[in-house]
């Protein structure tokens, strides 16, 4: 079984991070938040001859799933050629609501309104098995009720969404949002992990526990 890898696309008018994990030497891959452009996202990743197995969302708002329709479908139009079930999409069960409103997940303000909903609702501590890759998944509500993280025990990465990025945390000041909820979700659920886990945020660069539980001004 190959090393895992991650890869990273910073699409958008907010700079998202869209990740794509896979293994080296595999063609399976999984992506995370595909925040626009799910044909471009589809392409880029066609022409390494990673194919996707499945989408993780870590939460509903606009700039994290503008590219997801267009992604799955073409994705699942070519497993459909090749006689393959569609592809999942993944998100916390109490995302459920607000990735239905477009009021809610921000897109109706954004200037382009859009709903989704995943084909498979998950709850805090569930494990799943997507391409040989096992994520785990962590509630952290507070940048959304319904925001959650993915933790790959196997390599020590972790998927933190909008909730943790380097020094800061996710705005708290949209539908479903709290900011004591936010500090405790990181507090609580995330702090606990190895230090030398390695955080892959929804915006900006990467990180680690260790670096932000000494360093992060809203958490320490």
């Amino acid at each position: 079984m190959g090393e895992l890898k991650i890869g990273r696309m910073v699409l958008g008018s907010c700079a998202t991070n869209t990740y794509f994990l896979y293994r080296e030497g595999e063609n399976k891959a999984v992506v995370v938040d595909p925040a626009d452009q799910g044909t471009k996202v589809y392409a880029s990743l066609f022409k390494n001859d990673l194919k996707v197995e499945g989408i993780l969302l870590t939460h509903g708002h606009f700039d994290h799933i503008w590219g997801l329709e267009a992604l799955k479908g073409a994705v699942n139009r070519e497993r459909k050629e090749k006689g393959l079930e569609p592809i999942k999409v993944y998100a916390l069960d109490a995302e459920r609501e607000l990735l239905g409103n477009a009021d809610m997940n921000v897109s109706e303000m954004a200037g382009r309104a859009c709903t989704v909903s995943a084909d498979e609702y998950l709850k805090d501590g569930q494990e799943i098995t997507i391409a040989g890759m096992t994520f785990k998944v962590i509630a952290t509500p507070g940048h959304t009720s319904g925001s959650c993280c993915y933790y790959l025990e196997e390599k020590g990465f972790l998927l933190s969404g909008d909730t943790l990025f380097q020094e800061s945390v996710g705005r708290t000041d949209f539908p479903t949002g709290s900011m004591s909820q936010i500090v405790r979700s990181i507090r609580e659920k995330l702090f606990v992990l190895p230090e030398d886990t390695k955080v892959y945020p929804g915006h900006g660069g990467s990180t680690t526990i260790g670096y932000e539980k000494e360093n992060n001004p809203f958490c320490v």
